[in-house]
């Protein structure tokens, strides 16, 4: 399967997102599956200060 970045996201709803764009069901997605989602300085439950999330 091919990686690569698909944008940035500063809440699960923007991660959600991004599979709904591209046709996919976003309901079958686990945000803590490691083979969908690379996370970086963060994870699942960790955003950016100030987003308001989680």
């Amino acid at each position: 399967m091919p990686r690569g970045i698909l944008g940035r996201a500063t809440g699960p709803g923007d991660l959600l997102a991004f599979p709904r764009r591209a046709g996919s069901d976003p309901d079958g997605i686990r945000l803590d599956d490691p083979l969908l989602i690379e996370w970086r300085g963060g994870g699942p439950a960790v955003w950016s200060p100030g987003t308001g999330e989680a």
